[in-house]
């Protein structure tokens, strides 16, 4: 019994050896983003002797960075992409997986095979058939163009399909009996079972949008219609040597994103679980 207690402990001892492993691999470029941001450009390139930390803390590189850039606008366009994302998103894949899931009608399996074929299709195929849409109607440089990709997704769809369908006819049947139409049984009854899978695709659209760089680059010229990620972008290509105002910048993009995950982590971590998938 002993010797069995000692293996488990061994083998438990690797496992949390090798998870702190990877947390530090996953954490040091997050810590060297913040150490960097208060150095001075040749304590950032400085290679002989390498510079950990700096010996002078210069907050000047996030003044300079919020004088170059304006932040409120920034958060502005990225969160309310986010919020209108999230909106969408949830509303529309919750209302055809609910059909593709619980409805028969003609052509049903044909419909749902052709969302799944889009989600094997890169995203970059999309590009110029959206850009294309969205120039057309003149709502180029306008967080409706920020929206667009993200009115429908395929993604959310097919998770969502995969709740409705675990679900218990007897449920729906008996909101039936009690003369509840498709809308109300959809509604009152089936979309509140859902609700750990709501929260789950609320979480993966909100950091795919948070991420989103090649849609805003393209779709979005004007400074008044930027993101966080297209603006930093812009920086790094602006002041490609100028390290430490560009990690300042970083810094006070992610900030909030990280605020976020700290309030909302319990919400965070119960809908990656009950999704199945990892970020």
């Amino acid at each position: 019994m002993t010797s069995i207690n000692r293996k488990m402990n061994t083998s438990k001892l690797f496992i949390h050896l090798f998870l702190i492993v990877g947390v530090v691999i996953m954490i040091l470029p997050f810590v060297w983003m913040v150490l960097t941001s208060f150095k001075t450009v040749s304590e950032s390139t400085s290679m002989n002797p390498f510079v950990i930390f700096p010996s002078e803390w210069k907050v000047e590189n996030y003044l300079e960075a919020i004088r170059q850039n304006d932040f409120i606008i920034l958060y502005f366009n990225t969160f309310a992409m986010m919020a209108l994302r999230i909106i969408c998103s949830v509303g529309f894949s919750a209302m055809a997986a609910y059909a593709f899931a619980r409805l028969k009608f003609p052509g049903r399996d044909f419909l749902f095979g052709i969302v799944l074929f889009q989600m094997m299709v890169p995203v970059q195929l999309f590009i110029i058939p959206q850009y294309l849409m969205v120039d057309k109607i003149g709502m180029r440089n306008t967080v409706f163009a920020l929206l667009f990709p993200g009115l429908v997704s395929a993604f959310g769809t097919f998770l969502l399909r995969q709740f409705f369908m675990g679900i218990p006819k007897e449920l729906e049947e008996s909101a039936r009996l009690d003369g509840c139409n498709i809308g109300q049984t959809f509604v009152k009854v089936m979309l509140p079972l859902t609700k750990s899978g709501l929260v789950a695709l609320g979480i993966f659209t909100a950091l795919f949008a948070f991420k989103d760089l090649m849609w805003p680059l393209i779709v979005n010229s004007s400074a008044d219609a930027a993101t966080l990620s297209s603006a930093l972008a812009k920086i790094q290509s602006a002041y490609s040597v100028n390290y430490p105002q560009l990690m300042a910048a970083s810094v006070l993009a992610i900030w909030p994103m990280l605020a976020i995950y700290i309030v909302f982590q319990k919400q965070f971590i119960e809908g990656i679980a009950t999704s199945g998938g990892k970020l």
